[in-house]
């Protein structure tokens, strides 16, 4: 293949190029480097449109070479109903950190769904039980199934309990993630029953009213609340950030946009209440769970710096296994 232009690479390439195992590896390198400071801080800008908005987070990492990676992604949740078309859509744009000469244009949706996974395994891996075995999946879509399989990764799980809206999208989640995952998955309609008994829990939904109450949740309990990336979705009772333990994906991000956000804007918490960062648990300047009793909370809104770790790798396949089509986009 030629060196030279700018790789093309659609979502089925992609999602033959990036399983969520080595993503978790490259996340937690990419969350180490941060919490080491030998990143640039990434950056994130919202625009807002009519039924919808976008979203452009960018960040560089030094990964054997410098890359620069820019996304952005449209939400429109009225998408399927009006269009047709997915509630997310984007493209990802890969650069050589050093002179920005633009590497590759990605579809966005895979990486988006499996770093995210990747995200929710590696907190999970840091911050649940060791001895946890059961879970709980709220919202049973792409990035349910990617977040149990992380969860598969890190944690010996027996039991996961799918829940959703759409009950019979929860039943096709937990005959097909059983099969896939040889963990025994049920889907479930009493979602503070299933919480209460389980040791983990996954809230990646679109919800903007909050679904997941403070009495569901029991001692010991490790929370990945990955849907809320923008002010106005919520899963959580903002009465779970009191007291508990809040571990932020990036303290700025949620404060402004997550679980975080909607609990400082109510008067319960301040910002500087949130306990640490992934990357200083990861790096170990601040604790993580220290007893079994400790709710902890993984506020999850996605990092520019998680986006950079993936694309590289797809990057570094897709060019070592000749895939993509080349672009030249100075002719």
């Amino acid at each position: 293949m030629n060196s030279k232009g700018t790789l093309l690479l659609n979502r089925s390439e992609i999602a033959s190029l990036l399983g969520v195992e080595e993503c978790i590896g490259a996340v937690e390198q990419a969350f180490r480097l941060h919490g080491e400071g030998k990143t640039v801080p990434p950056g994130i800008l919202g625009v807002y449109a009519q039924d919808g908005g976008f979203h452009i987070k960018a960040g560089m990492l030094q990964l054997g070479r410098s890359y620069f990676a820019a996304k952005v992604n449209a939400n429109f949740p009225q998408n399927a109903k009006r269009f047709a078309l997915p509630l997310i859509q984007g493209i990802i744009v890969l650069c050589d950190g050093e002179n920005g000469y633009p590497l590759a244009l990605m579809d966005s949706m895979e990486i988006t769904i499996i770093r995210t996974g990747a995200a929710t395994g590696l907190a999970a891996k840091y911050l649940a039980r060791t001895d946890a075995k059961v879970a709980t999946i709220c919202g049973c879509g792409n990035q349910g199934r990617i977040s149990l399989k992380a969860l598969a990764h890190v944690r010996c799980l027996s039991l996961a309990y799918a829940f959703d809206i759409d009950e019979e999208r929860a039943r096709r989640f937990a005959k097909e993630l059983s099969k896939e995952t040889g963990i025994e998955v049920i889907a479930i309609r009493d979602l503070a029953k299933a919480v209460k008994e389980s040791d983990v829990c996954v809230t990646c939904t679109p919800a903007k009213r909050y679904f997941l109450n403070r009495e569901f949740v029991s001692s010991g309990t490790f929370i990945a609340a990955v849907g809320a990336d923008n002010e106005e979705k919520q899963e959580l009772d903002p009465a779970l950030m009191v007291s508990n333990k809040v571990i932020a994906d990036s303290l700025e991000q949620c404060a402004a946009i997550g679980e975080l956000h909607h609990a400082i804007e109510q008067g319960l918490v301040t910002k500087a209440e949130a306990h640490a960062e992934l990357a200083e648990v990861i790096t170990g300047k601040k604790v993580g769970r220290a007893s079994d009793d400790e709710i902890i909370i993984f506020d999850s809104t996605g990092t520019a710096l998680q986006d950079v770790a993936a694309a590289a790798i797809v990057y570094e396949r897709a060019m070592s296994a000749g895939m993509g089509i080349r672009l030249n986009l100075g002719e």
